[in-house]
């Protein structure tokens, strides 16, 4: 029986790698220094693409801030779940980021190596800017984007600013 069991945990990782990126843990105090840095605190909603086991979204809780995480796996989502339980801030939904909308009162969004998805990315994130009319910030950690120029970089982080497109007045 836990043979199977582990059987399907490892089939279900693997299947993840194809619709999402793989698990890698994020270390808590490389991401405390750039939430640090970047000044996240009681104002902000962070959302962290492809959350894992939710250390990103507990180490935003511990500044204050909102932290809701998108990810796929649902082995992760109950991991992140039980391990943020107590912990009224951040919750964590089992779902595809590509295809729901950012709530309406996100300001930062934190994403772990984006090169496969830039265009995509991209897009989205200009998107919402423009449908929520205010800037938000994305935080991408070991991979930049290359069709934006970063504001801000901090050790293996960069960070850009999705701003809404001022409209021609004729």
């Amino acid at each position: 029986m836990l043979l199977v069991i582990a059987g399907v945990i490892i089939l279900g990782f693997g299947f993840m790698v194809f619709f999402g990126a793989p698990y890698v843990p994020s270390r808590r105090k490389y991401i405390r220094r750039i939430f640090e840095h970047v000044g996240v605190g009681p104002d902000d909603v962070l959302i962290d693409v492809g959350s894992g086991d939710g250390i990103v979204l507990r180490t935003a809780s511990s500044y204050g801030a909102r932290a809701i995480g998108y990810e796929i796996n649902p082995v992760l989502v109950l991991v992140a779940r039980l391990l943020s339980a107590n912990d009224r801030r951040v919750s964590v939904r089992l779902t595809n980021f590509w295809r729901t909308l950012l709530p309406n009162d996100t300001t930062i969004v934190y994403a772990f190596s984006v090169s496969r998805d830039e265009a995509k990315l991209t897009k989205l994130l200009q998107g919402e800017a423009e449908r929520l009319k205010r800037p938000l910030k994305l935080i991408c950690y070991a991979s930049p984007l290359k069709s934006k120029k970063a504001e801000d970089m901090f050790d293996a982080y960069h960070i850009y600013t999705f701003r809404p497109l001022q409209s021609k007045k004729a």
